[in-house]
């Protein structure tokens, strides 16, 4: 049996100390300045600048957008991922590149978008004006940008998975005479369930974070469209230091959890 070749001792320790280099330049020493930063005045005053009325709406505009998109780009994600993993049809790879969009154009293009459709000189904005219906600089724009730019979070997760399980559990199904809906609910889902919620993790995470497109299409309108991030912007452009940081501290407290959520579902998925 021939040797396996490895590196040496002095390279692998090169090698850990460059990646740990590189976690505490790059994630650890941020995260740390964000949360003292943060917390530098006391809980009092930080808990003072998260009760604050427009930083509140910020966070409850956030989760709705978030509410909304996901399970929305979770329906969008098992039906694109079924029909590409389970299916041949003419325009399938064009379908896949379709899905693969938004990954490819900047947000703020995508935003940009939005505008040319939805805004005053848009394509639909005298209409809309018309019957007096108002997109672009209001909720409803940002949730519309938002499930553009994270919807093929879930299906890009679940088509791998999905060829990977193949066809021979659902055709066995439905010749033993199970419907359509009964094989999905029992024999698909369950195969996916840990794709499907990491995909939904994931979506999660890029429709709270999400700043290009929702600047766009916001309009900065404190207390009605500013999402969080957006709203840590504005405080920091006002010098009001503290509170900006206490707002992020927040958001990456929730990145932070969401990574423990992404990291279980692995091992789990592992196991």
């Amino acid at each position: 049996m021939s040797s396996v070749r490895t590196e040496s001792p002095a390279v692998r320790r090169l090698l850990i100390s460059i990646a740990l280099l590189y976690l505490v330049l790059f994630i650890f020493l941020p995260l740390f300045i964000v949360f003292s930063t943060a917390l530098e005045k006391g809980f009092s005053y930080y808990f003072h600048s998260l009760a604050d009325t427009d930083t509140i709406a910020a966070i409850q505009l956030t989760l709705l957008t978030a509410a909304i998109t996901v399970p929305l780009n979770l329906v969008f994600g098992i039906a694109a991922s079924w029909a590409v993993a389970k299916f041949d049809f003419r325009g399938k790879n064009f379908l896949l590149t379709l899905i693969d969009l938004p990954l490819s154009v900047s947000p703020v293009i995508s935003g940009f978008i939005f505008v040319l459709l939805f805004g005053l000189q848009g394509i639909f904005g005298p209409w809309l004006r018309d019957h007096n219906i108002r997109i672009i600089f209001a909720p409803t724009a940002i949730i519309l940008a938002t499930i553009f730019v994270t919807f093929p979070m879930v299906a890009r997760e679940l088509i791998p998975v999905m060829k990977a399980q193949g066809n021979d559990e659902e055709e066995a199904a439905l010749t033993l005479g199970a419907g359509g809906w009964k094989t999905f609910w029992h024999i698909t889902l369950p195969n996916i369930k840990w794709g499907l919620l990491y995909g939904v993790i994931i979506c999660n995470a890029r429709a709270m974070g999400e700043f290009g497109a929702v600047s766009v299409v916001s309009g900065h309108i404190r207390g009605l469209t500013n999402t969080l991030p957006l709203q840590i912007e504005i405080l920091y452009n006002e010098y009001s230091f503290t509170a900006a940081f206490a707002a992020a501290s927040l958001l990456a407290f929730l990145a932070l959890i969401t990574l423990v959520v992404k990291s279980l579902v692995e091992l789990k998925n592992e196991h």
